[in-house]
């Protein structure tokens, strides 16, 4: 066995956990989500910057709204699921290195000064950390259902702003009845790892 982890938390983060397109009733406490963040706060993002920005669509007056801008197949998925997040980058991050990484304050203006250079950090980082998040869901007992087929300026528009770009609506819960399509096949290690 080349992993410490054991082959049980191998199972639940990864070889058994699935994208959820079900979910049962069971409610997704505040406790639960807090639980999640406060684990996943601590994956590794390029000088410790954390654009990552995590909406809870909670009421139903706002799932309503959200749901009108997903795409036909998601809409049904997230009108049922017991609790929505919108995942979005803050191309603003910067403003937060100075408390974020104290060895080098300098950093918010030596390299992020510039918003298309924000952007793109911001971007790549959130990504890198809304994969932790749906991790995170998984760690605690939970399915993910991510998604990217949405109207992502409508959503920007109804509870974003021009300093937040969408990256993906993700349904958590416990999954429910017919909650998963067949496991999709993967590349082989030789397909995607080359020495040199």
């Amino acid at each position: 066995m080349s992993l410490v982890l054991d082959s049980a938390a191998q199972d639940l983060l990864f070889r058994e956990a699935r994208t959820s397109n079900s979910f049962s009733d069971e409610p997704v406490t505040e406790e639960q989500i807090q639980a999640i963040y406060d684990l996943v706060k601590f994956g590794p993002t390029a000088f410790n910057q954390t654009p990552l920005r995590i909406t809870l669509v909670r009421s139903p007056e706002a799932r309503e709204r959200l749901v009108k801008h997903m795409a036909k197949g998601n809409d049904a998925k997230t009108a049922t699921a017991p609790l929505v997040a919108i995942l979005s980058a803050d191309n603003e991050f910067h403003e937060e290195l100075p408390q974020l990484l104290p060895h080098f304050p300098q950093a918010k203006d030596a390299f992020f000064s510039e918003r298309p250079v924000r952007e793109q950090s911001a971007l790549l980082n959130a990504a890198l950390q809304a994969a932790y998040f749906i991790i995170g869901i998984r760690a605690a007992g939970l399915a993910a259902g991510p998604m990217t087929g949405a109207d992502f300026a409508g959503i920007q528009k109804e509870f974003l702003d021009a300093d937040h770009t969408p990256l993906m609506v993700v349904n958590i819960g416990k999954p429910g009845e017919n909650a998963w399509f067949d496991r999709s096949p993967r590349l082989a290690f030789d397909e995607v790892v080359t020495t040199v």
